[in-house]
């Protein structure tokens, strides 16, 4: 009544000798760890010198020897595999210039005023379509058998929407739909009355001290926008042309981007959206419990006065990677 060994037992005792050379378990002592020694140590290191980028994988199929002690080569380095960061382009010519001069313009208010960053109306729009993002490289998941999993992309019947949601002190303001091509003419319409609406729940005492913040896309560049901004936010608006530069290709100065974008799209894509009215309904529910998140308007803050110092450390180029 002898147990059949399973098929994955015989693929464990394989791969025990291809790494060991020895079908007994290896008993791992306290102490100083063992070192690995194969004379294709020195071929696996030169590789990685060469390209940085290789995988396991690919050292593995190249020198011959499994993938494990390829991991256990490299660890006994000190060598650990790091995840490329994706940032905006720059421009280098006057991008890094603006950056240094709104980082110093809004530290020195910060630093003069403890409450001036609430008061700050952040703003921007984003897209949400029907597939979303999904990060695979991330997304697992755990059984005892390959449950073969499939995730559904590329559908016929396509949907978006196009987004646009504010941040002051600890509120959201929006989400509020608006065109998929947006105009001029369109978001004046939205300024003159749909925020126009947001802004009467704010205590007067802080709408007279608020700032207001967009982009420079062409739709907030028309010069209706420019002046209905000077008339609600004499000398308070920070924009293309306004009284205090937006510096271009700065979303990782944004909270809507470097934030509330990403983190509120994990939680609608989180299951397949199957309809607009569904991927709207979503957008609004994840917005209210971000919104109820015990510091996260907080934390939000912080952060952007980490990243203006770190933007004025190097020089107004690339910070993210320092954070």
């Amino acid at each position: 009544n002898r147990q059949i060994p399973s098929q994955r037992m015989f693929g464990r005792i394989h791969q025990r000798l291809r790494d060991t050379g020895s079908l007994s378990k290896q008993c791992h002592l306290s102490g100083r760890p063992r070192s690995v020694s194969t004379p294709r140590a020195e071929e696996i290191l030169a590789l990685v010198e060469q390209n940085p980028g290789t995988s396991v994988r690919r050292i593995s199929a190249e020198v011959g020897i499994s993938g494990p002690l390829v991991w256990r080569i490299l660890h006994e380095q000190l060598l650990y595999p790091y995840h490329v960061q994706r940032v905006q382009a720059l421009n280098p010519i006057n991008d890094h210039q603006a950056r240094l001069v709104f980082c110093r313009w809004f530290l020195r208010h910060d630093a003069e005023d403890p409450r001036f960053l609430a008061n700050i109306l952040f703003t921007d729009e984003a897209g949400f379509t029907r597939n979303g993002v999904f990060n695979f490289h991330n997304t697992h998941i755990w059984a005892d058998e390959n449950p073969h999993a499939l995730i559904e992309s590329g559908h016929q019947a396509r949907f978006s929407l196009n987004i646009w949601m504010g941040i002051v002190g600890d509120r959201f303001l929006g989400p509020v739909v608006l065109p998929n091509r947006l105009t001029g003419a369109a978001y004046l319409n939205f300024l003159q009355n749909t925020l126009y609406e947001f802004l009467e729940d704010i205590p007067l005492n802080q709408r007279q001290q608020m700032w207001f913040q967009h982009d420079g896309a062409p739709a907030h560049f028309s010069m209706a926008v420019r002046e209905h901004l000077h008339q609600t936010f004499p000398h308070r608006w920070v924009g293309r042309a306004g009284p205090v530069l937006w510096p271009p290709r700065s979303p990782d100065l944004n909270p809507l981007d470097f934030f509330v974008w990403g983190y509120l799209k994990t939680l609608v894509y989180g299951t397949p959206v199957n309809s607009l009215e569904e991927l709207q309904l979503r957008i609004n529910q994840k917005c209210q419990e971000i919104q109820t998140k015990e510091g996260v308007f907080e934390r939000v803050r912080i952060s952007l006065r980490r990243r203006c110092r770190a933007c004025l450390e190097m020089d107004g180029g690339h910070f993210e990677h320092l954070l």
